[in-house]
C-alpha cells in the first residue's frame, strides 16, 4: 500500500543541511495540517519557532490574530477536516545572523505542494496569507498592499491578506479598509463554505 501524502511530508528531511547552517541550526520537523475533503485553505508562509516546538500550526500570537479576522473559533481553525492549512514551507526555516525569520525554501514548494493541492478537490475558498503565498498561488508580482487592496479580483474563490504578524499592526492602522470592508464580508463568505461542509457531513451520516 502506498504510503499517505502526510505521512510523506511528515518524513522530509530534504533541508536538514539548509536548516543544520542556520543560526538555530535546527532539524528539520514539517507541520503537517490537512486532509482531503477540507473546504477551506489557509495558505501562508511557514512555521515560525513557536510552532516548530508545538507542531500545530498558527499556535501563536499571529494565529491569534488570523482567528480573529476569519471569526474562527479554535475548534474550527484546526478542525483538519474542514479547514486544510498548507505553508509555502512546511518547516521552521530558522533564524538568521540578525534574528529575522528566513525566506520559505523554495524546494519545499516545489516538491510537494502539486500533490498537496491534488489532494485537496473539495476546496471552496482559498486565503493566501502574506508576500510569498500570494506570487506563488496568484503569480502576482505587486506587493502585499496593491494585491490585498484587489480582492474583488479574486472573489469569491480566492482572497489575499496581509500576514496577521504583530508587527504589522502599522500596516492595518494604514489601511483601515481593510478590517472595514474586507473582513466582514470574509468572515460571511467562511461562514457560508464551513456551514456548506457541516450540511455535507450530516446528509452522508
Amino acid at each position: 500500500m502506498d504510503e499517505p501524502l502526510t505521512e510523506r511530508i511528515a518524513r522530509c528531511r530534504i533541508c536538514a543541511e539548509r536548516f543544520a547552517a542556520t543560526a538555530t541550526r535546527h532539524a528539520p520537523r514539517p507541520v503537517v495540517w490537512f486532509r482531503p475533503g477540507a473546504r477551506l485553505l489557509i495558505a501562508g508562509q511557514a512555521p515560525g519557532m513557536r510552532v516548530h516546538k508545538s507542531g500545530r500550526p498558527f499556535d501563536d500570537p499571529s494565529g491569534q490574530r488570523l482567528r480573529a479576522w476569519l471569526g474562527l473559533s479554535e475548534d474550527e481553525f484546526w478542525d483538519m477536516s474542514r479547514v486544510a492549512i498548507v505553508p509555502m514551507a512546511f518547516c521552521f526555516p530558522g533564524y538568521d545572523a540578525k534574528g529575522s525569520d528566513l525566506p520559505p525554501p523554495k524546494v519545499c514548494g516545489e516538491t510537494w505542494h502539486g500533490a498537496v493541492m491534488e489532494a485537496l478537490p473539495d476546496l471552496a475558498l482559498k486565503l493566501y496569507v502574506g508576500g510569498y503565498s500570494h506570487r506563488y498561488h496568484l503569480g502576482t508580482r505587486a506587493g502585499v498592499t496593491e494585491t490585498v487592496a484587489r480582492w474583488r479580483d479574486y472573489w469569491p474563490d480566492a482572497v489575499p491578506l496581509p500576514h496577521p504578524s504583530w508587527r504589522n499592526t502599522a500596516w492595518l492602522k494604514r489601511n483601515p479598509w481593510f478590517e472595514a470592508e474586507l473582513l466582514p464580508v470574509l468572515r460571511t463568505r467562511i461562514r457560508e463554505v464551513m456551514d456548506d461542509r457541516d450540511d455535507t457531513a450530516r446528509r452522508r451520516a
